[in-house]
């Protein structure tokens, strides 16, 4: 799990616990801790080359190859987050290597493994993901169902929004997590109930409101809306990846007041939300990160934070002036940011005509 890092300060004091398993090894859903240090007026010290270098047809190879020794990391941690880039670029020809991680020896590393599959409903693997239903750890055991039940088992799902009860709560919260996943209405109520419960920790009412969103039910915006004004910037982060996964209008005016926060990797996040329903007007937000050098002042954690932010925006939004900075990305020290930029230039050629 990515760790949390203390030290914000006045509004942004404290912060939540850490979220499950799923989240926090996972780049498209990591919950990551601000830490809002100012900004440094230096541009970003790099080669000019590394930072004008236009987008070459080498590009989405160099990113599969990060990918792919990602895949292979002694890092169970880059391994996770490789999975997810996998699912989330729709790299079908990495499946086999994915495949291979349901037999991994670390957990996190088999519930992404098996939710990639169900994500990709990739039939290949089901022998494969079958013998997870006993998998030793119940968050494993959850992952397989949701991936069986994309297979051909819908009736699998029922165990999923059984779990939602479950006294643990880090199942309670992938349980909802998955709900969300599933694309499956049905699961609306399971959601709301958990959310409801007294004994729901906040990770828990946190994902359930983010999977309401998911399922598009639009009568989540007011508690997503309580969210974005949290003192914890993680919930103000979580909150507006969910906005953005509600996607209404009234959700996509939200997103863009957040543009306004106090914390850069806020922001940055408020950017990558508005590239995915379209709006590339959180550019310059992204464009901040380089051309005002944000991680200048930050410690190699927030560094590798913002960093990793702004190549996840660059994946969604459009714009060419952002872009440019990927080669530069792909190149980072950091595997996490080498990950998050590979992710943006598969991000970025699926999109394009």
């Amino acid at each position: 799990m990515m760790d949390f890092l203390n030290g914000m300060d006045d509004m942004r004091t404290a912060h939540r616990p850490p979220h499950p398993l799923s989240r926090a090894a996972i780049l498209g859903l990591a919950i990551l801790s601000m830490l809002g240090c100012q900004p440094s007026a230096r541009p970003l010290q790099s080669s000019a080359s590394s930072a004008t270098t236009p987008l070459s047809e080498d590009l989405p190879a160099q990113a599969r190859q990060i990918i792919l020794n990602g895949l292979t990391d002694a890092d169970p941690q880059i391994r996770a987050n490789a999975i997810e880039v996998v699912a989330s670029t729709r790299e079908l020809g990495l499946m086999p290597k994915v495949q291979k991680l349901l037999t991994d020896k670390v957990v996190p590393v088999r519930f992404a493994a098996a939710v990639a599959i169900g994500d990709l409903a990739y039939a290949p693997a089901k022998d494969e993901v079958g013998p997870l239903l006993n998998d030793p750890n119940p968050n494993v055991q959850l992952a397989a169902f949701y991936a069986i039940s994309k297979l051909g088992q819908p009736e699998l799902y029922q165990e999923i929004c059984k779990a939602v009860a479950s006294n643990d709560q880090t199942v309670r919260a992938n349980a909802a997590l998955l709900l969300g996943k599933s694309g499956n209405k049905d699961g609306i109520r399971f959601l709301y109930w958990t959310l409801q419960r007294d004994d729901s920790s906040d990770m828990v009412v946190l994902q359930a409101a983010e999977s309401i969103a998911m399922l598009g039910d639009p009568r989540i915006y007011r508690k997503l809306w309580t969210g974005l004004i949290s003192k914890y910037a993680d919930d103000r982060v979580i909150s507006v990846r969910a906005m953005g996964a509600l996607g209404t209008d009234e959700a996509k005016s939200a997103i863009i007041t957040m543009l306004d926060d106090p914390v850069p990797e806020v922001r940055v996040t408020a950017a990558e939300q508005l590239g995915k329903l379209g709006d590339f007007g959180g550019e310059a937000e992204v464009l901040a990160v380089f051309e005002k050098n944000l991680p200048a002042d930050m410690d190699t954690q927030g560094q590798q934070r913002i960093k990793t932010l702004a190549a996840l925006a660059i994946g969604e939004v459009a714009a060419e002036r952002p872009a440019k900075y990927l080669p530069q990305l792909l190149q980072d020290p950091s595997k996490v940011v080498r990950l998050a930029a590979a992710k943006a230039v598969l991000r970025r050629a699926m999109k394009k005509p």
